[in-house]
């Protein structure tokens, strides 16, 4: 498999960033929350204000709507501060402020999805079915060669791939260095194939030749 080539190109490449340093399933979902259509670098700095303000999920379930609309607007997610409030007040009530460790109760989470679910039981627990989003799909699907369309990370072949891939020992660092990779190498478009260190295994046919 090609976890020891892309954990060694992660310990060259690796990007830094806030939420990734001491993770709790708290410090991701709202990161994830907060990375919805919006780029890192506008993230991190609303992000060390809001969870300064927020710092776990008992005090942003007693937050207050227009407090928490100040970051969410700041990011253009208009609308969403709901969101985050709700997520919050259901942990505490239903799961005692204590995140759970299955992904079937983490989907009980308002607006925690499939994602967000995986991220946490990976970053958090090392225990994830799977993990996935629109990049680490591209990547499954040009990697194996499916030649799949559309709307892939809902694919169930999709979904078999990153079962089987993310039988590791070490999710977190497989999670992380799989998005910086899929970011800085496997992009949506012109794809860094002459610097990928997967391109002699890729069946990508798009894939530039070494």
């Amino acid at each position: 498999m090609f976890y020891v080539k892309i954990l060694n190109w992660f310990k060259v490449n690796k990007r830094y960033f806030i939420w990734r340093e001491n993770p709790t399933p708290y410090k991701i979902m709202i990161a994830e929350f907060m990375l919805q259509r919006t780029k890192a670098a506008q993230v991190e700095p609303v992000y060390k204000k809001f969870l300064k303000q927020y710092p776990e999920v008992l005090s942003l379930s007693k937050a207050r709507i227009r407090s928490v609309e100040k970051y969410t607007a700041s990011l253009g997610l208009h609308k969403r501060a709901r969101n985050f409030i709700d997520a919050a007040r259901y942990i505490v009530e239903n799961f005692k402020d204590e995140y759970p460790k299955t992904r079937k109760k983490l989907l009980s989470i308002p607006g925690a999805g499939d994602y967000v679910a995986g991220a946490i039981m990976a970053v958090c627990y090392n225990n994830a079915d799977y993990v996935i989003d629109s990049n680490i799909a591209r990547f499954i699907n040009r990697f194996y060669g499916l030649k799949l369309y559309g709307e892939v990370r809902r694919k169930k072949l999709i979904i078999a791939k990153a079962m089987e891939i993310f039988k590791t020992s070490n999710q977190k660092e497989f999670l992380f260095a799989l998005l910086d990779f899929t970011a800085l190498i496997c992009k949506p478009i012109r794809p860094g194939c002459c610097d990928c260190p997967l391109n002699s295994k890729c069946k990508y046919e798009g894939k530039l030749a070494l």
